[in-house]
């Protein structure tokens, strides 16, 4: 069988059929030089063969995803040179097709996580709801989020993420998507860069709609003096060290975090007052003043903070203590989800629906009801990604059969390619016990 091609502006994709979706992979959409912003990939004179997943950025093992996801990139190739994008799409497109575009930016704290994931596998959500899934890969940790001395550039990994919607809106079409009709939607930090983007320069008119999923908005602020201190730390590391001695460094610059509260919790992210984001005192008017060119879908879990307990030692041993160990873990759990993501969260829509976008808020109430976790952190990845196989040992929905796992995902999934497709939720129709939402 023929394999698929694009002609598109950045040449012709060669991509390949995998069940009932095709696939053009390991796209590469820029180039960037270490700690400084990358440059747009020109276009190629020959055939681009997409045929391999993208590689992760070059990262430290993490907890997070080693653990209660069961996630890792070890299956994928891993550097520096990571800028890349994959993109899925119905076998059914047609010539002159213009079908929803989702656009995946993952998460993992900005310092772990790849776009080709195996637990972000798109193909459901596009065999399903036809739409076309581009999902990207950007840079992480002291490579991507940390910078503005030294000569070294801050929020290269958010002008990453803007270099691949750029590439988006410039080829999409090729592929059967429609460019007008472009959604972000991402998880943890990958939703609070999605957040940022509304307010980055240059990335406004690059997508029409955000989903943010469990976006650690409430320690978004106060983070100047903490990075600063990072910084000293980092500034010790060569720019011309090579990527394992970057990534080993990694850890004594978190080490300088501590102490700054909150923040510390996720010590890279973006950066206030540096390209391509304003002053953090102007932040509240500038999401406010881009409100009307955005629809917002953004939500929590009903219990984001029980991600967290067994990576808390402490809190792992209170827990097995009778009545006060539950009372406490109760506690923790309440304040981490209230704290870094509802109230928050909250807050976002409010302000956008007032300053004249629309926006709705939602909550997720599913999850096991026999390991512990519940509605936890990250209980929405598999109910919008991945099959039984990707899942089958995650310790995130132990307890739980797979047939009532695809039951729930074919319903969530459902709901957020409505919002991708029209903007709004009027239409939904959906159980309060698996997701609540309210219009703002």
């Amino acid at each position: 069988m023929t394999s698929p091609s694009f002609d598109a502006p950045a040449g012709r994709i060669i991509g390949w059929r995998d069940g009932r979706v095709i696939r053009a992979t390991g796209i590469r959409y820029a180039r960037a030089t270490r700690f400084q912003p990358p440059t747009p990939e020109p276009a190629s004179t020959t055939s681009i063969q997409a045929t391999e997943w993208a590689p992760a950025c070059a990262q430290a093992d993490h907890p997070f995803g080693m653990g209660l996801m069961k996630s890792s990139v070890r299956t994928l190739a891993s550097t520096e040179d990571c800028l890349r994008l994959s993109i899925t799409l119905p076998d059914s497109i047609a010539p002159g097709d213009r079908r929803p575009v989702m656009v995946w930016i993952h998460g993992g704290s900005y310092v772990f996580g790849a776009g080709d994931a195996a637990i972000y596998d798109a193909r459901a959500l596009v065999e399903e709801q036809n739409v076309i899934v581009v999902s990207v890969t950007y840079r992480l940790g002291l490579l991507g989020f940390l910078g503005g001395a030294g000569g070294r550039a801050a929020n290269v990994g958010l002008l990453d993420i803007i270099e691949a919607l750029r590439w988006v809106q410039a080829n999409i079409a090729a592929f059967g998507g429609d460019a007008d009709n472009v959604t972000l939607f991402g998880q943890s930090a990958g939703g609070d860069a999605i957040a940022h983007l509304m307010i980055a320069d240059g990335a406004q008119d690059l997508f029409r709609r955000a989903i943010i999923q469990s976006a650690p908005l409430g320690i978004s602020l106060g983070r100047r003096k903490m990075s600063e201190a990072m910084m000293k730390i980092a500034a010790q590391v060569a720019h011309d060290a090579s990527a394992d001695d970057v990534i080993a460094a990694q850890a004594s610059v978190v080490t300088a975090s501590q102490g700054f509260g909150w923040p510390a919790s996720m010590p890279f992210g973006t950066q206030y007052g540096h390209h391509p984001l304003p002053p953090e005192e102007h932040v509240d008017s500038a999401w406010s003043r881009c409100a009307s060119r955005f629809d917002v879908l953004i939500g929590w879990t009903a219990e984001e903070g029980s991600f967290f307990i067994p990576l808390m030692e402490p809190l792992k041993n209170l827990a097995t203590v009778p009545v006060l160990g539950s009372a406490v873990r109760r506690l923790v759990v309440s304040t981490i989800t209230r704290k870094v993501y509802a109230t928050a969260a909250d807050r976002f829509a409010k302000r956008h629906a007032q300053a004249g976008g629309r926006a709705y808020t939602y909550k997720i109430h599913w999850g096991s009801k026999t390991n512990q976790l519940g509605a936890t952190h990250a209980i929405d990845l598999p109910l919008l990604f991945g099959d039984e196989q990707i899942w089958q040992d995650a310790d995130l929905i132990a307890g739980l059969e797979w047939p009532e796992v695809h039951a729930s995902a074919q319903k969530v999934r459902a709901l957020w390619a409505l919002f991708a497709k029209t903007g709004g939720l009027e239409a939904a129709v959906i159980e309060p016990a698996l997701v609540s939402y309210r219009k703002a």
